[in-house]
């Protein structure tokens, strides 16, 4: 049976805000009549479900994994600002919308809780939701309030990413990491990992966040400290790949909990349905690029749990559980593989010692070791890459690589102006703003 972290609202929790901007949606968020925050902080994990879909599709469908095929539809992977009129409301203000709600539901349970465990895993989730936002549309607002004055328009003016970073999100990870347990991976059922944020999935997001910042001296020592303390919290490698994403996965670092049976608030077919090719938008929506890059690697084995490349079919078969899938934020094999890109980054050691970190992932996919494959700082970051590729497909993590380690281009094949990189803010909040919250340049 499902863990499913399940909000229970009654009549007493709900307040009235801002109809008009997610930064102050409806809430549970009554700060003076509430003692117990449990359900406040249930919300903010509830409300990451949201986001999950649009991560998922922002993540492979702009990238060389996967195609849109019906129009306007391919604008998804054609980089010019028509994007912002076809699926704005589509994919855009759900994740904007929900983030926004998970970070208010946050903040209140980061003022007013008293129990310091409920405000390390706020802080986590915060960071979480500011980071997605960062990484989806770059500038962002930022609210730390519990009840943010709706009237105060200042706090809808974009904030630049970096002092998003260094002032809101850094800052609440360091503060989780310092109070959160692992206890996440032991009070699930039957043991496994429950959905909760711990200090571990604190330390591997923090990694990730240095390394999209590009300090990879940082990202290493936080994903180092990740993997050194995996195995105390019972967060090893599955034995097989088959397994690696499936509930109950030893590898599973922070996962966001799905039931089809809880509306998440995504008012669209879920990710599962995009992969396997049952969304009449993405019918065959395999990239044949992706094959083609299995089969390069010899990959037969991934290859096989990934993907079905017969003509007839053409798309992902990663997700067999389909609406019963999690969706994976954070995995073991994510954080090896991107501590070996911050120490190739850093000459942290040699070649063939950074490429034998990945030799348990190689293993596990019956493959060879690459250690002695590649000699140049360059020749190695792309093995990485193309390794991330192969492992990670459909977890929503191929376009963000592709930005962070500026390889857009090559990668893609084309040359692709950088404002498209981030996506368009959706025109609802610039609307109902009056223009304060403003369009990213390029749409």
């Amino acid at each position: 049976m499902k863990k499913i972290i399940l909000i229970v609202f009654s009549s007493m929790l709900f307040i009235t805000a801002c109809e008009d901007l997610d930064q102050a949606p409806d809430n549970i968020a009554s700060s003076n009549s509430l003692s117990n925050f449990t359900a406040v902080l249930n919300a903010a994990y509830y409300y990451q479900q949201g986001a999950a879909t649009p991560m998922a599709v922002m993540g492979d469908f702009r990238s060389d994994n996967m195609e849109m095929r019906e129009a306007p539809y391919t604008d998804f992977h054609t980089y010019n600002n028509n994007i912002t009129s076809t699926m704005t409301d589509q994919f855009f203000a759900p994740i904007y919308r929900n983030l926004y709600k998970s970070i208010l539901s946050s903040n209140n349970v980061i003022t007013n809780s008293v129990d310091d465990l409920q405000v390390g895993e706020a802080k986590f989730l915060r960071a979480l939701s500011y980071f997605k936002l960062v990484l989806v549309f770059g500038d962002v607002p930022v609210n730390l309030s519990a009840t943010p004055d709706v009237n105060d328009t200042s706090i809808l003016v974009r904030q630049p990413k970096l002092d998003v970073y260094n002032t809101v999100i850094i800052p609440d990870l360091m503060d989780a990491i310092a109070v959160l347990d692992n206890s996440a991976f032991s009070n699930g059922l039957s043991g496994e990992y429950d959905g909760r944020a711990s200090q571990l999935a604190a330390e591997a997001l923090l990694g990730k966040v240095y390394a999209a910042m590009g300090n990879y001296g940082n990202a290493e020592t936080y994903l180092f400290n990740a993997i050194s303390a995996a195995a105390g919290a019972g967060v090893t490698l599955e034995t097989s790949f088959a397994n690696v994403i499936e509930e109950g996965s030893s590898e599973i670092i922070f996962a966001t909990k799905l039931t089809p049976t809880i509306d998440d608030e995504y008012d669209a077919s879920e990710f599962s349905v995009w992969f396997n090719g049952t969304e009449d938008k993405a019918l065959l929506p395999l990239n044949p690029s992706l094959v083609t890059a299995f089969d390069n690697a010899g990959d037969t084995s991934r290859k096989a749990l990934s993907i079905d490349d017969s003509p007839t079919e053409m798309k992902s078969v990663k997700y067999p559980a389909g609406l019963e899938s999690d969706w994976v934020e954070i995995r073991l094999s994510d954080v090896i593989l991107l501590h070996a890109e911050a120490m190739n980054e850093n000459n942290s050691d040699t070649a063939a010692n950074i490429l034998t970190t990945l030799d348990p992932i190689r293993t596990r996919a019956g493959l060879g070791s690459l250690s002695g494959t590649a000699t140049t700082q360059a020749d190695v970051k792309q093995a990485i890459l193309d390794e991330r590729r192969l492992e990670l497909a459909f977890e929503g993590q191929r376009w963000f690589d592709l930005v962070r380690t500026g390889t857009v281009d090559a990668e893609m094949g084309e040359t692709i102006n950088n404002n498209y990189y981030v996506f368009p803010i959706p025109n609802s909040e610039i609307l109902a703003t009056g223009g304060v919250i403003t369009q990213n340049p390029g749409y």
